[in-house]
C-alpha cells in the first residue's frame, strides 16, 4: 500500500547556489567511479535525492554539468600539485602563496637544486594523480576548450593556480635560477605538459597499463630527467 503524500517525508530543499554545488559533487564522484561518461544528469540529481527537472535551473543540459565536473576535476589535480609542493623539505618548499619559483631566503641554498626539485614534485604529483585517480584525471581533459578559460578560479587549487599556472612559475623558476635561458622559456609550459601529460596517458589507457610498478617508476624518473635537463 503506498505512503500517503502528507506521511512521506518532506525532500530536504536547496537555497539558492547549494544544488548546483551538490551536483557538482556528485557528478565528481560519479566521474571518479567511471569517468566522463559517468557524468550523467539524471545520476547526478538522483544522487542528491531531487527531480531530474531541478536540475536544469543550474545546467542547461549534460554538457553543462560535465563541464563544471571537468573544472572540478582540474580544481583536485592542482591540489594534488600544491600538495605534493608542501610536502617537499621546508627549504625547498617556499611560499605556495607567492611565486613557485621565487628565489630562496637563504642566500646559501642552491635556487639551481631548489628549482629542479620543485619542477619534478609537480611532474611526480601529475602521474601520481592520473594513476591514484584515473576517472577524474580522464574527465579532468574532457571537455574541449581553449586555453582562455585556463586562469579561471574554478580551475584552481587553494594557492590560485590551477596545473598549468602551477607549472609555468615553476618553469619562471628555472630561468630565475639560471637553469632555463631567457630565450628558451617562451612555451615551455606546453613542452611539460606534453611530456607528462603523454606519459600519464600511456599509464592509464596505453600499453603501459601492464608495466610493472619499479618499471613504471623508472620510467617516470627517466621522463622527468630528459624533461628537466632538455628544456
Amino acid at each position: 500500500m503506498a505512503t500517503p503524500a502528507a506521511d512521506r517525508p518532506k525532500r530536504e530543499t536547496y537555497r539558492h547556489g547549494d544544488l548546483r554545488r551538490a551536483l557538482i559533487e556528485a557528478g565528481v564522484e560519479l566521474a571518479r567511479a567511471g569517468g566522463p561518461d559517468a557524468i550523467v544528469l539524471r545520476a547526478a540529481t538522483r544522487q542528491v535525492g531531487v527531480a531530474p527537472n531541478a536540475a536544469y535551473r543550474h545546467f542547461a543540459d549534460a554538457k553543462a554539468l560535465q563541464r563544471a565536473v571537468c573544472g572540478a576535476a582540474q580544481a583536485e589535480l592542482a591540489r594534488a600539485m600544491e600538495g605534493q609542493l608542501s610536502a617537499l623539505p621546508e627549504d625547498v618548499a617556499g611560499p605556495l602563496d607567492g611565486p613557485i619559483g621565487g628565489a630562496p631566503d637563504d642566500a646559501t641554498e642552491d635556487p639551481a637544486r631548489i628549482a629542479r626539485i620543485r619542477l619534478r614534485a609537480l611532474g611526480e604529483a601529475y602521474l601520481d594523480f592520473a594513476e591514484a585517480e584515473p576517472g577524474l584525471f580522464r574527465t579532468a581533459f574532457s571537455v574541449p576548450d581553449d586555453m582562455s578559460g585556463s586562469t579561471s578560479p574554478q580551475l584552481a587549487g587553494d594557492t590560485g593556480y590551477g596545473a598549468f599556472q602551477l607549472v609555468a612559475a615553476a618553469l619562471d623558476g628555472l630561468v630565475t635560477a639560471g637553469v632555463l635561458s631567457v630565450e628558451r622559456r617562451p612555451g615551455a609550459e606546453f613542452v611539460a605538459w606534453a611530456a607528462v601529460h603523454g606519459l600519464a596517458v600511456l599509464l592509464i589507457d596505453g600499453p603501459l597499463r601492464g608495466v610493472d610498478r619499479p618499471q613504471l617508476v623508472d620510467i617516470g624518473e627517466r621522463v622527468l630527467d630528459m624533461l628537466e635537463h632538455g628544456l
